[in-house]
């Protein structure tokens, strides 16, 4: 049923989306833990600017 989806996901003229991946640093730790979002490929440099 997964490459049923992944199927749809690369249809022609549909949105590809991108993995986008941050390291962010806890105030009170100093840890770094890490963000996943999926954002369309157009707008990852916006959402990296952020």
């Amino acid at each position: 049923m997964a490459k049923k989806v992944v199927a749809t996901l690369k249809k022609e003229g549909g949105i590809t989306y991108s993995k986008v991946i941050r390291a962010v640093k806890s105030e009170k730790t100093g840890a770094y833990s890490f963000k996943e979002e999926m954002v369309p490929t157009t707008m990852v440099q916006e959402v990296l600017k952020k």
